[in-house]
């Protein structure tokens, strides 16, 4: 109580995502629960969006290394493609969202066209199932 620290919504946004939302730790935590680690992956992902959508809190660098993170990592995009690949699905197109919707401002497009690779795998292979 003697060192109260008050940080700015946008500031608390940046240290919850360096800390838990992209922390290989937490990643591979995630990973030990199976469907349920790869759910909580994914709504991650949509309680940032929409921390965005209202408050404008996350910046591009963020969504980069969501993306490089939660679908382009071989090992993690390996986990959501089995253990639940409804949710990496789900991450694809929130992330295509905030391009869409100008909340990530300038996607790299070789990123994008990464993302959009595994989009289509996905979505073949789930309509395979």
């Amino acid at each position: 109580p003697d060192s109260v620290r008050t940080r700015s919504l946008s500031e608390e946004t940046t240290r919850v995502f360096r800390a838990r939302v992209v922390n290989p730790r937490w990643l591979a935590a995630m990973r030990r629960h199976g469907y349920k680690g790869a759910f909580e992956q994914a709504a991650t992902v949509d309680y940032l969006f929409g921390y965005d959508a209202t408050a404008g809190v996350v910046e591009d660098w963020m969504y980069e290394k969501l993306t490089e993170s939660y679908v382009l990592d071989k090992e993690n995009q390996d986990f959501l493609s089995q253990a639940n690949p409804w949710a990496l699905r789900g991450i694809i197109e929130r992330l295509n969202e905030a391009a869409d919707r100008g909340l990530w401002a300038e996607p790299d497009p070789e990123l994008m066209s990464a993302m959009q690779e595994v989009y289509l795998r996905i979505e073949g292979d789930l309509e395979d199932r």
